[in-house]
């Protein structure tokens, strides 16, 4: 019996195939090891195994998650899945291999992660070739829910919000000045508390400053991302995540002015991913 996971810095999707019967698919909490403590992966692999699907024998794991990128960080998922399920084969990947192969399948093509974080590649429709560098939350996302909920939280602080906008986010949330900062410098999910308020914005996407806000974070992560890529004017252009499948009409438009190429559109690539290890 195969499990996969795909795993953002907020939610993580798992799918169990059993040799014969129907896919069952779970939802959980995201890890991220740049981030986020051992402990919350460890004790939502253990829910997952004793509650979620216990009894079933897990022959494989194949996991993609966000930071995944080194050894270190590798060593961290494969722990916490070995303790849950010592004698399944385990795979642990970048999500960004995961995002190719939801995307791109057996073909050529940029894929890009669109979430809590982003991340982009270049892929030949067997491996991940290039990567430009993201440097994480504080440093980078672009495009991101976390970057696209600074900018917000600026606009808002700084007074950049007309009237009606500014009423409807204070009656959205309570927030003030110290509770943004203590939650962006002192609590162990600073990135997952920023996305957040992209729900405020997507609930207001046709207010032309929320328009200009993500616009320009998308130009932003285009130009200093997917254009760094040989071949991107030829090459479709794929995504994966919550802010790209929610402002997709404002993600286009972005791609349209600087004549790249949209490819899928995918929220959740975990069934993709099923039928790629399927052989589908």
């Amino acid at each position: 019996m195969v499990l996969i996971a795909d795993s953002g810095s907020t939610k993580a999707d798992w799918v169990l195939m059993p040799e014969d019967g129907d896919n069952m698919y779970v939802n959980t909490r995201g890890f991220n090891p740049v981030v986020h403590p051992h402990d919350l992966l460890h004790n939502e692999v253990q829910k997952l195994s004793k509650d979620l699907i216990p009894n079933r024998k897990v022959t494989e794991v194949h996991y993609y998650g966000a930071g995944c990128w080194d050894f270190r960080r590798k060593k961290v998922i494969y722990d916490c899945i070995s303790n849950a399920w010592p004698s399944a084969r385990i795979e642990v990947m970048h999500d960004l291999l995961g995002a190719a192969r939801a995307t791109c399948g057996d073909d050529p093509g940029i894929s890009c992660i669109l979430g809590t974080g982003s991340n982009t590649c270049l892929y030949d429709g067997k491996d991940v070739t290039d990567n430009v560098t993201n440097l994480g939350f504080m440093l980078g996302d672009e495009g991101s829910g976390s970057h696209l909920g600074k900018a917000f939280l600026r606009a808002y602080f700084y007074r950049e919000l007309d009237d009606d906008l500014n009423d409807a986010f204070e009656t959205y949330t309570t927030a003030d000045k110290m509770t943004v900062i203590n939650n962006v410098y002192e609590s162990d999910m600073p990135n997952t508390y920023l996305a957040g308020f992209t729900r405020f914005m997507g609930e207001h996407q046709q207010h032309p400053l929320i328009q200009k806000i993500v616009f320009t974070s998308f130009a932003e992560f285009l130009d200093r991302h997917v254009r760094k890529y040989r071949g991107h004017l030829e090459l479709p252009v794929h995504f994966i995540g919550s802010i790209a499948f929610h402002f997709k009409d404002i993600l286009l438009a972005a791609l349209h002015e600087r004549d790249l190429t949209a490819g899928r559109f995918v929220h959740k690539p975990i069934e993709a991913l099923a039928d790629y290890h399927s052989g589908k």
